[in-house]
């Protein structure tokens, strides 16, 4: 009996001493979907149930474990009411976690993980199974209206609050993204200057105009600057994410003035020899005051017709008569080149048209006497002035 009793102490004394808490390596012996079952060196096999690897109840441990892999996990019962020793892999992932995300809040190192969920506040990530919190507030430096653009993804951000007890641990990935672009934009302030010519993307839309990024920081692209021409409203011209080569026109500290208005296509450049005093122009009715309209010749050029040049009756208000998008042939009775200002008369064209109906009256009746001297004169002074009028146009 005392030499069994010797052999028993001899056998036990081959296997290694295991407790519960130990992390030990064991290798995988036989695997079922449920669980697997691990030669650890103790005189008893390890049991690692599904559970007890992972989160995820539809998780299949045939296709994530196979015969003779070597694994780490952690003890949780060295002996259960079967004589096995109780495994778990989960939770020695959760250990380790927990000792990264500490070693990173002490640190302040950056960790790089998958978002995994997007809540009403945040989103979620998991650092080798511990899950980390980021508000909403904290996971860009812009407003994010909508945050499941980020599921799925992998990010970077650095840990503000570990508190294992109550298990909150709090993200921040806003902070880098703040000190990333404070980088950019030290270098794009080194060698941005007036005049540039650079490309942007459309990063917000307002009713005043869109705000542009340039790699580091925004410029503002005034409603005003969108055109030689008239915009009533950027969000029907330009969209959210829409690449922009843009002039800058002027750096203030941090604050930079964009526009699209390049000189080269300034429509006022031949203007004068277009739109020359005695001209007959066409246009639409682009808005209108009390005291005129405002009437488009081409884009950028817009020309004034005054309420007392609208017609040879009076007209309280240019809303009486026209309307916006209204078509007005008009004859151009002033043009300032200084101010880039143009002034048309309906009434001046129409008296134009009357004088010259007048003589073409005079000039028919006087054929009709036999007065071909008269007719002479008249009709040459008809020509002479049908032809000056063709030629300013």
């Amino acid at each position: 009996m005392s030499e069994e009793q010797t052999f028993e102490q001899m056998l036990d004394a081959s296997f290694k001493t295991i407790h519960t808490g130990e992390v030990v390596e064991g290798t995988v012996i036989d695997v079922k979907p449920e669980e697997a079952v691990l030669n650890i060196g103790y005189k008893s096999d390890g049991v690692l149930t599904r559970s007890e690897y992972t989160n995820d109840n539809s998780v299949d441990l045939t296709e994530k474990l196979n015969v003779g892999d070597k694994i780490e996990v952690k003890v949780l019962k060295v002996n259960d009411n079967e004589g096995q020793v109780v495994l778990s892999y989960k939770k020695l992932a959760l250990d380790r976690g927990n000792k990264k995300i500490e070693d990173a809040f002490n640190n302040k190192t950056v960790l790089t993980a998958p978002v995994t969920q997007v809540l009403s506040g945040g989103i979620c990530v998991v650092v080798e199974g511990v899950r980390v919190f980021i508000p909403a507030s904290l996971v860009s430096d812009t407003y994010e209206k909508d945050l499941n653009k980020y599921l799925d993804q992998e990010i970077d951000f650095v840990i503000t609050e570990y508190n294992p007890r109550r298990r909150r641990y709090i993200g921040d990935r806003k902070q880098l993204l703040v000190a990333q672009r404070e980088e950019l934009q030290k270098e794009l302030f080194s060698k941005l200057q007036v005049g540039d010519v650079v490309e942007g993307t459309v990063k917000n839309i307002t009713d005043f105009g869109a705000f542009v990024d340039l790699g580091g920081a925004d410029g503002l692209l005034h409603i005003s600057e969108m055109s030689w021409g008239r915009v009533e409203n950027p969000k029907k011209v330009f969209k959210v994410g829409e690449k922009l080569n843009v002039l800058v026109k002027d750096i203030n500290g941090k604050k930079i003035a964009l526009s699209l208005k390049f000189p080269d296509q300034n429509p006022w450049i031949d203007a004068e020899t277009k739109f020359a005093i005695g001209n007959i122009v066409s246009g639409k009715v682009a808005r209108m005051a009390d005291f005129g309209a405002f009437v488009e010749l081409e884009p950028g050029i817009d020309a004034l017709l005054h309420v007392s040049q609208i017609s040879r009756e009076h007209i309280e208000k240019p809303s009486d008569v026209l309307k916006i998008g209204d078509e007005v042939t008009a004859k151009i009775v002033d043009f300032n080149p200084e101010n880039n200002k143009i002034s048309l008369s309906v009434k001046a064209l129409k008296a134009d048209e009357e004088r010259a109906k007048r003589e073409a009256e005079k000039a028919a009746k006087a054929a009709a006497e036999g007065d071909e001297e008269a007719v002479t004169v008249d009709i040459d002074a008809l020509i002479a002035r049908q032809a000056a009028e063709e030629d300013a146009e």
